[in-house]
């Protein structure tokens, strides 16, 4: 983390799992950012996933993958905290699997696990195989301080959601 005075201000968000067995359908997994405001914070204000953008481009999905091949990490999302208007107050950040193929879970997919990083230092990792019934985590939660600072908290719930904007609305709760 970078100065306890400071909190965390710029975070990468990376998502890893290995592609399905050979004449499997593809695994699809996503991560997703809820942010939410002073006057609602439990609704998302708006998503960021695959299909979304933050509206002032301080959240943004840098690497997508539909199936988890290729080396290093399959998909990337930055969050800039310190850009953020100072009507959001929180940011929960979690992982989707998309269900185009029949329902799965993540005790049905290989190695799945999810990096929080700021800068070179590692905030956390989970390996979300833990979760094995659950379709969709949350996996951490930026919330702002009164000074105007961001905090980091490691917040990993599996959920039964089965899409990017119904885990959303889920996500705050």
């Amino acid at each position: 983390m970078s100065s306890l005075n400071r909190g965390v201000s710029k975070v990468e968000v990376a998502l890893k799992w290995d592609p399905s067995p050979r004449g499997g359908p593809p695994h699809d997994l996503d991560i997703v950012a809820a942010t939410f405001t002073s006057d609602a914070p439990t609704v998302p204000a708006y998503l960021v996933h695959f299909a979304s953008r933050s509206p002032d481009g301080t959240i943004t999905l840098d690497r997508q993958s539909r199936t988890g091949q290729g080396f290093g990490d399959d998909e990337e999302m930055t969050l800039e905290l310190d850009r953020l208007g100072a009507g959001y107050v929180r940011v929960v950040v979690g992982v989707a699997i998309q269900q185009h193929d029949g329902h799965r879970t993540f005790g049905e997919i290989a190695n799945p696990a999810v990096r929080i990083m700021e800068g070179y230092t590692e905030l956390a990792e989970h390996d979300l195989t833990g979760l094995a019934d659950a379709t969709a985590a949350t996996v951490a939660e930026f919330t702002r301080e009164p000074s105007g600072s961001w905090r980091f908290r490691p917040s990993v719930r599996g959920f039964t959601d089965t899409d990017p904007q119904s885990f959303g609305a889920r996500m705050g709760a």
